[in-house]
């Protein structure tokens, strides 16, 4: 990814929740100006320019921006570096989908593999600290497995 810097972020990132408010909202550039020019107390024209992208708006503007547009994240939203917003956004909906129990498959042989996902999880997590020569002899019979599975596939 190219190197970016904080202003890039933020007038990216504004002009982005400005993008996607005009795309769910339907209304014009124009209207979205005028809301923020009231909510925020600037000048219709400098709204404008912060909602395109073009001007980076102060650290108090920032302020607003956040409950205008309903941030969650607040003013890091807009500054954090792309790994940071990332993980913020995605932690949580991880953690979500991780509760949620898996659907049953009909596939009797995908069924039965997804009930050792557990097992299969533990052992790998373990055989992180095998000496070489166990990983060499683990390593072969995954592979063996492997090319078993694959002249299966070509019959």
């Amino acid at each position: 990814m190219p190197a970016d810097t904080v202003n890039d972020r933020v007038r990216e990132r504004v002009k982005a929740l400005a993008d996607a408010y005009l795309t769910r909202t339907g209304k014009p550039m124009s209207e979205l100006a005028a809301n923020a020019s009231r909510q925020l107390g600037i000048s219709t024209f400098w709204a404008r320019q912060v909602c395109t992208g073009e001007k980076m708006p102060s650290v108090e503007l920032l302020h607003g921006l956040v409950r205008f547009f309903r941030v969650d994240g607040g003013e890091a939203f807009f500054t954090d570096e792309a790994p940071a917003a990332l993980n913020r956004v995605l932690v949580p909906l991880i953690a979500e989908l991780a509760k949620q129990p898996r659907p049953e498959s009909t596939d009797p042989v995908t069924a039965a593999w997804s009930r050792h996902d557990d097992v299969r999880g533990i052992a790998l997590r373990r055989a992180h600290d095998l000496p070489p020569e166990r990983w060499n002899v683990l390593n072969a019979t995954l592979q063996a497995l492997l090319d078993l599975d694959d002249n299966q596939e070509d019959r």
